[in-house]
């Protein structure tokens, strides 16, 4: 069973394999948002780009960026990811809520759509 450790709340979480990260971090009680975006994310969909994760340890334990998150984090290092777009295979050390996570650069509305277009 792989398990999910959570830098910044000092806690972690056994799921199963295959499990979704932003859902196992919900159903832990955690929180993966940040300010607003508690109100105005799209439900886990991969449509809004404020789920995000730093992955601290265990990159290669988690499913490949899907095309999704290549939009919204284009100007992000590649262990950020989206946590509704992640599958869990196997251990991993997770920081929520970056600072520079959500909501600048290509991870905002405007940002997914000049790196959609090449602008």
């Amino acid at each position: 069973m792989p398990t999910i450790r959570y830098e910044q709340e000092g806690q972690q979480v056994g799921c199963i394999e295959g499990a979704n990260l932003r859902r196992a971090t919900l159903d832990s009680g955690l929180n993966p948002y940040k300010g607003l975006n508690n109100l105005n994310n799209c439900g886990g969909v991969g449509q809004c780009g404020t789920c995000v994760m730093e992955v601290v340890e265990g990159l290669n334990n988690l499913s490949p960026r899907s095309d999704v998150e290549e939009v919204y984090l284009a100007d992000r290092p590649a262990n950020y990811r989206l946590s509704c777009r992640t599958t869990v295979n196997g251990d991993v050390t997770v920081r929520t809520r970056p600072d520079d996570g959500a909501g600048k650069g290509s991870n905002s509305l405007v940002g997914a759509v000049k790196s959609l277009f090449g602008r």
